[in-house]
């Protein structure tokens, strides 16, 4: 699967934002011929990351999550820029909790030549990033193997997390609410998360701008537990304000 060019990143969040788009307005604002459109719309309609409908197309549904693959075509630049800057803010020594996402997949990516981590997740993505680093120590919870993206959730995860105490929790999420509320789709891997937040000193969220337009059904946490939000893009004013009051750090990290 080939990433997404920049048109249908641009047609995506505005589909998101607005809730569906119109070939002839998309032809219009983008100065294409219709045709053109009706293949952008169909390659995101392919992917599951729109939904076609006569003359247009519009965001799914918010109750169910896009395929791992899928969301890997997302903002895929702004995610490895997001990766980087939050690895710069982890000094060597330190220790980790990461959990499942395609932005923490990107963080690992950026980790992998650091020195003397401890690495412990569960994410069987993550862990195959940065397996045969042998400088890093990576430790893999036990439970249910999700086979959609080889996240491990359950009450078996939930309890081997509940072991550690580290440095720092590097997290992501589907969705960030205006009221700040942090938002996923499954609760089992959303009780997971909540055992790395509370195991940590530090939470780093790591999240890029789409995920303010995106909806999911059930509460991670809230914005006011994070210490530092990692992000591609300036953040709406309510979600700055929530930060701000929060006295969290705000790192922008954008185009190179």
């Amino acid at each position: 699967m080939h990433a997404l060019a920049p048109r249908q990143n641009a047609i995506l969040k505005l589909a998101r934002e607005i809730g569906q788009v119109e070939v002839d307005d998309l032809a219009t604002r983008f100065n294409v011929t219709p045709q053109t459109i009706r293949k952008d719309l169909n390659e995101l309609c392919d992917i599951g990351v729109l939904q076609r409908f006569h003359g247009g197309a519009m965001a799914p549904s918010g109750i169910a999550n896009l395929a791992h693959d899928a969301r890997r075509q997302l903002a895929t630049d702004a995610k490895r820029r997001i990766g980087k800057r939050c690895a710069a803010l982890i000094p060597d020594g330190s220790s980790l909790l990461v959990n499942i996402g395609t932005t923490t997949e990107q963080v690992a990516m950026a980790l992998r030549e650091r020195n003397g981590l401890m690495v412990i997740t569960n994410s069987i993505n993550v862990a195959n990033i940065l397996r045969g680093y042998t400088q890093i120590e990576v430790i893999i919870a036990g439970g249910v193997v999700r086979h959609s993206d080889g996240g491990v959730v359950g009450e078996a995860a939930v309890d081997f997390i509940r072991q550690f105490r580290v440095d720092y929790a590097v997290i992501g999420t589907s969705a960030i609410d205006a009221d700040g509320a942090l938002l996923d789709y499954d609760y089992r891997e959303v009780k997971v998360a909540r055992a790395i937040i509370e195991g940590a000193r530090q939470t780093i969220l790591v999240a890029d701008s789409m995920k303010y337009a995106r909806s999911a059904p059930v509460r991670i946490g809230h914005l006011s537990e994070v210490n530092v939000f990692v992000t591609d893009e300036q953040p709406p004013a309510a979600i700055g304000r929530i930060l701000a009051e929060a006295d969290a750090q705000l790192e922008i990290c954008g185009p190179d």
